[in-house]
């Protein structure tokens, strides 16, 4: 029935078809993407204009949700950067800019007096106190970002301090400044002293250390350095790091005599230079200064620097000898004298340099030449005894590199006659020579062999300081006494530490003619040092004396093994730098 009424009103109603057919044919804008129905949730096109598939439809809701939860989380981060940046800006504030920094060049434009602290002064009994000191910043090490570590040092010196975060105090920016100021700056700090800790073993200053509230560069020190001191000041048997090679640090000697051995070494070297004086002046001597340009060799020109003199040539003195008798002959009776030596010969060995300083001393006697011999023998005593006990603390320190026993000396000096020494090596089978070959009675002993009687007088003794007197005249200089009775043997002696001469002296020719006779004896022509033998012509009393190697003493007693470590410049013949 319904199907024939809507065919029965199609024919009554032909316009409204038609109407309608018509509107169905216009033209018109493309489909909507989706549509709703009413009571219907909207529809969604696909690609091909059709409604969307359950899948279709799905695959879409999740691309959705995940570039919204990506769009969420990226918001997110943005966000929490931004908080992070503004707190970091907040605390990150440099409330300490005054506190460090370069200083400007110091040219003395101001003085405010304020005092400076030695490390020495500083330990635990003044904890709590502030000071103020300048030194060189040795090693930096961090601890975060918020505390650095330093060892700073003076001389012999060195000390911990530590720069710490402190609210409106000290800054994270002077934290990280401190932290990169290159190695042996020297830098003014300011800080308080505290206790640590534990004790600070690797510094000498072990029971204190610094806080630091200020800290400025003085002199900054380049960031690459040939060496550092950790390494300059390691032991040479050392398994802990490398050890600067010795002619690495004479290229670079100022840097190595920066470390706090060379520091203690060359401390002690000015401690023997007092010592001798000390001693001599209370014994009534007379320092003197003597000419190093001469007209004339002291000894032999095969040992002497020839320099050009104006018109002519002069010599480099290779010792005061000269100098030092015609003082003796002109009445000043006891003389001594601290200077440079110059020796023109090739050898390059541990104990000797064409350049050192020669501590001399010459003086008249009553009756014997012992008189001379017992004085020096009382000052050298008097040397060793002063550097045990002021300056045990620089023995400590060298000792640390160079591990040794301490020097030994008796009470009453070990003397040996020469026979008698090389009596001691010929019953020990020692020989010498090439091929080896037992020693003579009066052979010149090499230094392995005085090396090996060192040792034997050490076994036998229990001395590591000896005297030998008596030495055969052909081994002496031209101006040495012959004995009386022994015309083989003469009035001369050597002093020895650890086996190696130290000192070598003599009684000296003070007559005229005899003197002219051994000069003429060793090819010297008397008038090629006619004022020299002019003194004696004019009378001399009978006199003595010796010269000591400074360097020698010093590395003999410190057993540094190689007398360059106790010369502040060397001189060899194959080192004029620095």
């Amino acid at each position: 029935m319904t199907g024939a009424k809507d065919i029965l009103h199609k024919i009554t109603h032909p316009h409204e078809h038609h109407s309608s057919s018509a509107s169905s044919s216009r033209p018109t804008s493309p489909a909507p993407a989706s549509a709703k129905s009413a009571g219907s949730e909207e529809v969604r096109l696909n690609a091909n204009g059709e409604p969307e598939t359950k899948s279709e439809r799905k695959k879409r809701e999740k691309a959705e949700e995940k570039e919204r939860l990506k769009a969420e989380k990226e918001a997110n981060r943005i966000k929490k950067e931004a908080a992070e940046k503004a707190a970091r800006e907040a605390a990150d504030v440099d409330y300490s800019p005054q506190c460090y920094g370069k200083l400007p060049l110091n040219q003395s434009q101001e003085r405010s007096n304020t005092k400076r602290e030695n490390l020495h002064d500083i330990n635990a009994s003044r904890e709590g106190q502030h000071v103020i000191f300048r030194a060189r910043l040795q090693t930096s090490r961090a601890q975060g970002s918020k505390m650095v570590f330093l060892v700073l040092r003076q001389q012999t010196q060195t000390i911990q301090a530590l720069v710490q975060v402190e609210p409106e105090t000290v800054s994270k920016h002077m934290v990280r400044y401190a932290e990169h100021i290159n190695a042996e700056s020297i830098v003014l700090v300011e800080g308080t002293v505290q206790k640590p800790l534990e004790l600070v073993k690797s510094c000498t200053v072990q029971d204190a250390e610094v806080k630091i509230s200020k800290i400025h560069v003085i002199s900054e020190a380049p960031l690459t350095l040939p060496f550092t001191m950790a390494d300059a000041t390691r032991a040479a048997e050392s398994a802990d790091g490398p050890v600067v090679a010795l002619d690495t640090r004479l290229d670079n000697r100022v840097l190595d005599l920066r470390n706090i051995t060379n520091q203690a070494i060359f401390r002690m070297s000015s401690g023997v230079c007092n010592l001798f004086r000390e001693f001599l002046n209370s014994k009534g001597f007379v320092e003197i200064h003597t000419p190093k340009l001469q007209g004339a060799a002291t000894e032999s020109g095969a040992s002497v620097f020839k320099v050009s003199y104006f018109k002519g040539k002069a010599f480099l003195a290779q010792s005061p000898q000269l100098a030092k008798q015609m003082c003796i002959a002109a009445d000043m009776e006891k003389v001594y004298e601290i200077a440079p030596v110059f020796r023109a010969e090739d050898s390059n060995t541990h104990r000797h340099m064409t350049e050192f300083t020669g501590l001399d001393l010459e003086m008249a006697f009553e009756e014997h030449y012992h008189e001379v011999m017992e004085t020096i023998d009382g000052m050298l005593k008097s040397i060793f005894q002063g550097l045990k006990t002021k300056y045990a603390e620089e023995i400590s320190i060298v000792q640390k590199q160079f591990p040794h026993e301490d020097f030994t000396f008796l009470d009453e000096t070990l003397v040996l006659k020469y026979t008698e020494a090389i009596k001691i090596l010929q019953e020990a089978g020692v020989q010498q020579g090439t091929p080896p070959a037992p020693i003579g009675d009066y052979d010149d002993m090499n230094t392995t062999t005085e090396k090996a009687l060192g040792v034997l007088v050490k076994e036998k003794y229990g001395t590591d300081y000896y005297i030998i007197d008596k030495f055969p005249l052909a081994l002496r200089p031209f101006y040495t006494m012959p004995d009386p009775t022994d015309p083989v043997l003469s009035n001369s002696y050597d002093f020895f530490m650890r086996g190696e001469e130290i000192l070598s002296g003599a009684q000296r020719l003070h007559d005229a003619p005899m003197l002219e006779e051994r000069m003429k004896g060793v090819g010297i022509n008397p008038e090629d040092m006619k004022s020299y033998v002019d003194a004696f012509r004019l009378g001399a009393p009978p006199h003595a004396g010796g010269g000591i190697g400074l360097e020698r003493v010093v590395m003999l007693f410190l057993k540094l093994g190689n007398i360059r470590r106790a010369s502040l410049y060397p001189r060899d013949p194959k080192r004029l730098e620095p």
